[in-house]
């Protein structure tokens, strides 16, 4: 019979060649036995990140959880509106909950942990303005500063208007500002009428 530690040693090599991160269904498919993930679990060889999905204990500590175990369960969603404003430094709001953009035609993703805000967009909205970025080894979808300002002023009624003005002002004072993309991602989320004299009042 198998020893314990060696199976939690064959097991510990499949997560490295896997970045430290595996779904319960990714583990089994690579060849760990159910009991043995359960047993790395109860002995804090592996952490839970959320519902089935582990992360190997003797890694760095990850610097953004909650945007990690969201883009793991939901690979197709898009961090959006005040999650994006605070990974882009555009607000001073402190978001408890992720918020996330998914395809209007989507199911709803069913997560127990971190807390999650969905925003069903359409197709033509949904896809554009998306960046990929690395955290923690972990490829996050975010909607770029520009893209998520305009969304900010598209759900003003849902966020308030007041983090809308402060992300745009914030957005203003930054040295890279791209006015022709920010007003072309303000007129496909149908808001550049809304936005502009906003933006003139600080230009």
């Amino acid at each position: 019979m198998k020893r314990r530690g060696s199976s939690f040693e064959e097991a510990k090599s499949v997560f490295r060649r896997h970045g430290g991160v595996l779904r319960t269904r990714e583990a089994m498919e690579a060849g760990i036995h159910p009991k043995t993930l359960y047993d790395m679990r109860d002995s804090g060889v592996i952490e839970r990140l959320s519902r089935g999905v582990y992360r190997l204990a003797e890694l760095e500590p990850l610097g953004n959880p909650d945007l990690v175990s969201v883009a793991i369960r939901v690979p197709d969603g898009v961090i959006c509106l005040i999650s994006a404003l605070a990974f882009h430094d555009l607000t001073t709001q402190i978001p408890h909950e992720v918020y996330l953009a998914v395809r209007r035609e989507s199911r709803p993703p069913q997560m127990d942990y971190p807390p999650v805000r969905v925003f069903r967009f359409a197709m033509a909205v949904f896809g554009a303005g998306v960046e990929t970025h690395s955290l923690d080894d972990v490829p996050v979808k975010i909607y770029g500063a520009e893209k998520t300002v305009a969304d900010c002023f598209r759900y003003r009624n849902k966020i308030g208007l007041d983090v809308a003005i402060e992300a745009l002002r914030t957005y203003r004072e930054r040295r890279s500002m791209d006015l022709d993309a920010l007003m072309d991602f303000a007129r496909l989320c149908r808001v550049d009428a809304v936005m502009r004299p906003y933006l003139e009042a600080l230009l």
